[in-house]
């Protein structure tokens, strides 16, 4: 086999351009990858061409990718989303299967290039929305595990009905055995892979431990083997191989290795699946456009589009009330199932080569894929900034709502006893004296130093959601913000940022950190007065949506240097006011002065 490397250095230059233009304009680097290879490939300029390279090397990408996803996601969280995701994988597919077929019917078509159309518009995929949840730091919330769950059963009943349209063609009617067969193959698959990774793997790291073995480059070469077996099982069983790798990643997390070394090589394949091969799978799927069908069915491929869309959407959101998470949640939901670009491809080239649809109905089938990819980013993007902004974005684990603190001085002991009452707080300082005074009042407080990883490990770091920096000095809380964010992957860090420091909060938006009472201040002020009791405490109902920025204004215009400290939404439980958020009415912001 050719290698091609001017093709694929060109692939990875134009992937890297396309997800830099995206992510400078706020949006993943996969929307970025996918429109560079609609634009720079065979649809338009011709620039890049496929070859047996880039598929190759775009396969085994998403197989690691697989692998990695699994490897951040907690298993027994996405246990816990099971039904949320089961209403998810029912709703968002029996609407947009239901209309797809009614809307093809009435354009005129069989009733068998009908079905492979609702199927297609039906399935979602597992793949694309992984690398965007990547992107958009979303792994570690319910809404993740959700989808995760969502698309492992929507795929599993695709498949299982595919099969029976096949056996149908085939035989001219449906053959039940074969339904069975299938569905055996399925639930064979999970069985197996569960039974591995719940009883063989955890030996495997028991022996592996007491070996002494600790080579990094060893356990890599074990997880890419474990992988692979779990992706080839995944296909002798009808299923695709990227199931197999995302199970495979499940049980890796906790099975094998200890959490630092897991840790390790978690950044190894990161930078090995999302920064170097996933790009191309995606820059290669924008090959599959063809822009002809522009002008030739226009109509049909703008209905086709709203039925994938709007029915998948939609669909979502009225099963997924049931769960009790709210519609708008629901909606978020929906708009992460948008996304195909994997299972429909397979379904459509079938449909093709059994001649029971044409190229014309193909290449729309292919560019729905596309277009609903592309969106997913977009309006997932949207939807889930508008529930942290309401405070709505749900972390996975009840154990990621402890609270971590930085400084236990009086303003941060002052924080940590009001935040005590609902959550779980940690505080971190390296003073004795201030460690001696927290303990006394009967809060968690470690000792050492925070610019160290073992000190946010020994304080729990790892199990919080919510990582809090008020010490007095800017530069040590940017610092340790910047460690909880790239060694222990705290999701929420607020940073306080001192009046009379020249720390900029450009430094905060690399790691997604916010600046916490959403301005600088004056830490000694503010000390002094809530050790001497020289403040009053008030609260004020929101009574419009408003940023934190200008209701603090607003504040600050009416009663002069006030410190907002928390903001209390429909829950009832008081969350750290910070830059950023957007406060709606029946909000209560609770303020001292």
């Amino acid at each position: 086999m050719e290698l091609q490397l001017l093709n694929l250095l060109l692939v990875l230059l134009f992937a890297w351009l396309g997800g830099a233009l995206a992510t400078r304009m706020g949006y993943p680097s996969i929307l970025g990858e996918l429109v560079a290879g609609i634009v720079f490939g065979p649809a338009w300029l011709g620039i890049l061409t496929p070859s047996e390279t880039t598929a190759v090397l775009a396969e085994v990408g998403v197989l690691l990718m697989m692998l990695y996803i699994g490897m951040e996601i907690d298993f027994r969280d996405l246990g816990k989303a099971t039904k949320a995701g089961l209403l998810a994988a029912i709703g968002g597919f029996i609407v947009p299967f239901g209309l797809g077929y009614f809307v093809m019917i009435q354009f005129g078509s069989t009733p068998m290039a009908a079905l492979f159309v609702a199927i297609a518009v039906g399935v979602t995929s597992l793949a694309t929305k992984s690398r965007i949840l990547v992107d958009l730091k979303l792994l570690n919330t319910r809404i993740a595990h959700v989808l995760m769950a969502g698309a492992l059963i929507s795929d599993t009943v695709a498949l299982i009905i595919f099969a029976g349209i096949i056996s149908f063609a085939d035989a001219g009617n449906i053959e039940f055995t074969e339904i069975f067969l299938v569905t055996g193959k399925a639930l064979g698959f999970f069985l197996v892979t569960g039974l591995i990774g719940i009883y063989v793997l955890p030996f495997l790291g028991k022996k592996l431990e007491k070996s002494g073995l600790s080579s990094r480059s060893l356990y890599f070469t074990l997880m890419l083997v474990i992988a692979i077996s779990f992706s080839e099982l995944a296909e002798l069983a009808g299923l695709h191989s990227i199931l197999g790798a995302f199970i495979a990643g499940l049980f890796l997390r906790d099975s094998i290795f200890d959490h630092r070394l897991s840790r390790e090589l978690n950044k190894v394949f990161h930078d090995i699946s999302i920064g170097f091969l996933a790009p191309i799978f995606f820059v290669t799927a924008g090959y599959h456009v063809t822009l002809d069908v522009f002008q030739n069915n226009l109509v049909l491929l703008l209905v086709v589009l709203l039925v994938a869309v709007l029915g998948k959407i939609l669909g979502t959101v009225l099963f997924y009330i049931p769960s009790g998470n709210g519609w708008r949640e629901g909606l978020t939901v929906g708009t992460g199932m948008n996304g195909r670009g994997a299972v429909e491809i397979v379904i459509a080239g079938i449909g093709l080569n059994m001649g029971y649809i044409d190229n014309t109905i193909f290449s729309i089938l292919v560019f729905m894929a596309i277009f609903t990819t592309a969106s997913v980013p977009v309006f997932l993007t949207w939807t889930t900034n508008w529930l942290r902004r309401r405070g709505e974005l749900v972390l996975s684990s009840t154990k990621k709502q402890d609270v971590l603190i930085l400084g236990a001085g009086p303003l941060p002991i002052y924080i940590a006893k009001k935040l005590q009452a609902t959550t779980k707080v940690t505080l971190i300082d390296s003073n004795t004296d201030n460690c001696n005074r927290a303990s006394s009042l009967g809060l968690k407080c470690i000792e050492g130093n925070a610019l160290k990883e073992e000190t946010l490990a020994e304080a729990d770091g790892y199990e919080a959601g919510t990582f809090v920096c008020l010490t007095n000095n800017s530069e040590i809380n940017v610092l340790a913000a910047q460690l909880a964010n790239e060694a222990i992957g705290v999701p929420n860090i607020y940073v306080s940022l001192n009046s009379s420091s020249e720390a900029n909060v450009d430094l905060l938006e690399p790691i997604g950190a916010s600046t916490v009472f959403a301005k600088k201040i004056d830490h000694y002020k503010w000390d002094y007065k809530i050790e001497n009791k020289d403040y009053e405490e008030h609260s004020i109902e929101v009574t419009e949506v408003v940023s934190s920025r200008e209701f603090l204004k607003k504040l600050t215009g009416e009663y002069g240097d006030i410190l907002p400290v928390f903001y209390i939404n429909q829950d009832g439980k008081p969350r750290v006011y910070n830059y950023g958020i957007e406060l709606e009415p029946g909000y209560t912001v609770n303020y001292i002065k």
